[in-house]
């Protein structure tokens, strides 16, 4: 399994605008390039952390050069956002999750 965070500065009153986005944008992304899925967090400092999970960096990769499968909602990210996305590609060496809520 590979693993990909991405960490955002969200422009003040953006949030819903960006949490909605994002939604769309990971639905698509489930949808249509066979990711695993994702999470959303609020960070104590004020970002937003995701992390995303692929079967392998392949398919990460492969949908990195395709069009956005939902490009109004990765707009919406991008004016909802202080500069690009900081992106962390990591691979898998342990893995002690019980569940999925």
């Amino acid at each position: 399994m590979f693993t990909v965070i991405y960490r955002w500065k969200v422009k003040a009153g953006c949030e819903e605008q960006f949490r909605d986005a994002w939604r769309r944008a990971t639905e698509a992304i489930y949808q249509t390039h066979q990711s695993l899925g994702s999470r959303l967090h609020r960070c104590d400092d004020g970002r937003w952390l995701a992390y995303a999970q692929w079967p392998d960096r392949r398919h990460w990769e492969a949908m990195q050069n395709r069009a956005a499968p939902d490009a109004e909602a990765f707009a919406l990210m991008r004016d909802s956002t202080q500069g690009a996305a900081e992106v962390i590609c990591m691979e898998i060496s342990d893995d002690l999750f019980k569940c999925s809520a």
